[in-house]
């Protein structure tokens, strides 16, 4: 049964080689009701040509110039032309599995408006996937199985860029492209967030996800780690901070500098905790690290952890949780 339309966003910039098997995999859905808005970014190789091919054999599928430079501004140009009930992103270099729409639509017209779509994904490259991507696959796969993506979203981008879906009032009630923030994912995640759109746990895998080392999140500088602890900082303030706790921040590495700058920058105060001997009751920034065990003399305090290692992560959590402390209200772990 067909329920309503879905638009489906496509920006595309120099992905030929993967466009074919991109757009033979929408075609293949099961699901028919369908349009593809597709967006050239400038491509400097045959990807226009190749996409205009495609929409004389399928008016579903309808090319576009983007009207300005990058994802943002090709996927706000996208979404202007749509006309469908949901809205979807794909990535031109990335499959989808045949029932994905199918899947997603059912889920949204099952739960009604206020809900997120979801599908657990598949990393896949002719190189092989690193260990790296593979736990992220698993971590990201186990909180989409249980529809719990937003207890750790201050960690990485719990809902993946191409394989979601909304009802229309729902995208346009989170504000749809409109901020030029990049990551632009992770920002409508965050955004998604905000306005309360629950996930509905998803237990199969409806998007394979390509892997290759010119792939725009591994090359480009908006997709870069300070990119990501800016979104961070900027929503846990705005949707979690509470101001009248104090406000405590675990680790003085790469992240936990960074977001002592941000704070910093915003006039804020802080309190700075690491176990490291080397640096306890040294300054940086101005500004000196306590013990750990300073957070017992803290009245009511509001934690971000930004230990990357995991068995540090795990004693830290355990510590906290002793102390009567919850995640998501008292701590965040920021990586």
């Amino acid at each position: 049964m067909q329920h309503g339309k879905v638009s489906i966003l496509i920006p595309f910039k120099n992905t030929a080689h993967f466009l074919s098997e991109c757009l033979d995999s929408i075609v293949d859905q099961t699901y028919e009701n369908w349009e593809v808005l597709a967006v050239n970014d400038h491509s400097t190789d045959t990807s226009l040509e190749l996409l205009t091919s495609y929409s004389k054999r399928d008016s579903r599928i309808k090319v576009f110039q983007n009207k300005g430079n990058g994802i943002i501004p090709a996927l706000q140009t996208a979404y202007a032309e749509s006309s469908g009930n949901f809205i979807t992103r794909m990535d031109s270099d990335d499959i989808m599995k045949p029932s994905r729409l199918e899947k997603m639509v059912k889920s949204l017209v099952q739960h009604g408006k206020g809900h997120v779509a979801v599908g657990q994904v598949k990393y896949f490259s002719n190189r092989g996937i690193s260990n790296g991507y593979a736990r992220y696959e698993k971590w990201l796969n186990g909180l989409t199985f249980r529809g719990a993506n937003y207890d750790e979203i201050y960690k990485e981008c719990v809902i993946p860029s191409p394989c979601w879906m909304v009802h229309k009032d729902d995208f346009e009630r989170s504000g749809a492209f409109h901020p030029n923030r990049y990551p632009e994912d992770y920002d409508l995640t965050f955004r998604f967030y905000e306005h309360s759109l629950e996930i509905i746990p998803c237990s199969e895998i409806l998007h394979f996800w390509r892997d290759y080392d010119t792939r725009t999140s591994r090359t480009h500088e908006h997709y870069a780690q300070n990119y990501f602890l800016d979104i961070k900082l900027h929503y846990f303030l705005k949707l979690n901070h509470d101001p009248k706790r104090p406000l405590v921040v675990w680790g003085a590495g790469f992240k936990g500098k960074s977001i002592a700058k941000g704070l910093q920058k915003k006039g804020m105060d802080f309190v700075w905790l690491c176990d490291n001997p080397n640096k306890i009751g040294k300054k940086i920034y101005k500004k000196e690290l306590a013990h750990f065990h300073a957070l017992q003399d803290l009245k009511n305090p509001q934690s971000i952890i930004t230990v990357a290692n995991a068995t540090a992560q795990k004693e830290i959590k355990v510590y906290l949780d002793k102390l009567g402390q919850k995640p998501m209200l008292d701590y965040f772990f920021f990586c």
